[in-house]
């Protein structure tokens, strides 16, 4: 890295804690800092790294704080943003909200986890977990048993030893959120798939499990069959993947941390059909009332099955005496939100359902047909991936050889899932 020293500040520039790691850095160079910071925000500039003659100032803003780390190195700045991020996960840990009066509080468990986590200008052991083994915290007290757990000290930080489970396990999910937005027309104006592999690992010992997908990059490195191959972009790994194996060979190793955890996420801008497609006619008659015809059409395949659909569909605010009519599910007016939810439980690939809503409006408000809110789709289909990413293997390897049971989910679920109406 290294970092030189770490501080929290308020809004005002006042430091509310300091660590000084290496001794090279004049401390009261932090009082530079807040200057400089309103005077890019003066000009219309904000940066994250900021540099006074020979330091280098790199910080994040949270709620009303600011951490900062300084530097007089060539250092490694990404790494010093994640330690800082990683820094603002351990004290919601300890102590949930991060705001100035929480700082003020809990000053002396603050040190004890700043001492903690870095030693010399580079980052120790962040987790939570493990942390919390020796540093415990009654009220504002800080206590501290007198051993120190062999995951400190062992290369794998993230998982203490000695775990034992009578039944081993290990539960993979493959989530992935659509985020769609669709104009009027019909005209995909955006589309992305936002996916994370989830576990839940109940392991004894210290396994090494490895994974492998159907990754393009590989398939294309031995000479495989591609069709099915998925290409995976912005790739995030849990710190527990051996980053060196996978740009070898795109084979995901790691040891496991115990219970669950995220393994890695990954995101795809692609042109992604929509899943399950509506169409809207809306007629309004002035001063008098407004009727709906809306079609939902299951676009995924007929194998898969959609669960508890929402359709959230905008109405007037003045709209009242609400008639339903439709071919599938349950239709509610919610008033306080101005909406008409029309609710699936079971929406199969390929069907189509219809409602048609009726709705009075007073006759002394204006039409308005320009800015309706869109409609948003809300469902989840198990056993599916809009990617198309597979498990291809979980392989479990520990020294004493014991057997364990691998289970793979799939699920493909909505994010920000919108289709325009105006």
């Amino acid at each position: 890295m290294p970092a030189s020293a770490l501080f929290i500040l308020d809004l005002k520039g006042k430091s509310l804690i300091s660590r000084d790691y290496r001794g090279d850095v004049d401390m009261g160079v932090i009082d530079k800092f807040l200057p400089m910071v309103l005077d890019m925000e003066e000009e219309g500039n904000t940066s994250p790294i900021l540099i006074q003659e020979k330091s280098t100032f790199v910080y994040i803003k949270h709620n009303n704080l600011y951490l900062v780390a300084t530097t007089i190195k060539n250092a490694n700045v990404a790494l010093i943003f994640q330690f800082l991020h990683r820094v603002v996960e351990v004290f919601q840990e300890y102590f949930r909200e991060i705001e100035e009066e929480s700082i003020r509080d809990n000053f002396v468990l603050i040190y004890e986890l700043l001492d903690e986590v870095m030693d010399f200008g580079y980052p120790q052991t962040t987790e939570s977990k493990i942390l919390k083994e020796y540093i415990t915290q009654e009220g504002h007290r800080l206590e501290l048993t007198p051993h120190i757990p062999a995951a400190v000290t062992n290369a794998v930080s993230w998982r203490k030893e000695g775990i034992k489970y009578r039944k081993n396990e290990v539960f993979l999910d493959v989530i992935e959120s659509v985020n769609l937005l669709v104009s009027k027309s019909g005209q995909v104006l955006l589309s992305e798939i936002v996916g994370s592999v989830k576990m839940k690992v109940k392991l004894t010992g210290m396994p090494e499990l490895r994974l492998g997908l159907n990754d393009k990059v590989l398939f294309e490195q031995t000479g495989r069959n591609r069709s099915k191959a998925v290409e995976l972009e912005d790739v995030k790994f849990h710190q527990c993947v051996r980053l060196s194996r996978f740009d070898n060979d795109r084979t995901i190793s790691f040891v496991p941390p115990d219970g669950e955890f995220e393994l890695m996420s990954y995101r795809l801008n692609t042109q992604v059909k929509p899943l399950i497609w509506i169409e809207s006619h809306i007629e309004r008659h002035s001063h008098s009332r407004v009727e709906y015809l809306i079609k939902a059409k299951g676009q995924f395949k007929r194998r898969s099955t959609a669960n508890n659909v929402e359709i959230v569909i905008p109405v007037p605010a003045d709209a009242d005496s609400p008639r339903f009519k439709s071919t599938a599910g349950i239709s509610k007016y919610h008033p306080e939100s101005s909406t008409l939810v029309w609710t699936i439980k079971a929406f199969p690939g390929g069907r189509e359902y219809v409602l048609r809503a009726h709705f009075g409006l007073p006759s002394v408000q204006s039409v308005n047909e320009e800015g309706r809110p869109p409609i948003k789709v809300k469902f989840e289909i198990p056993y599916f991936t809009t990617s198309g990413i597979q498990v291809r293997y979980l392989k479990i390897i520990e020294k004493s050889g014991y057997q364990a049971l691998p289970w793979v989910r799939y699920i493909t679920q909505n994010g920000d899932y919108q289709l325009r109406t105006s």
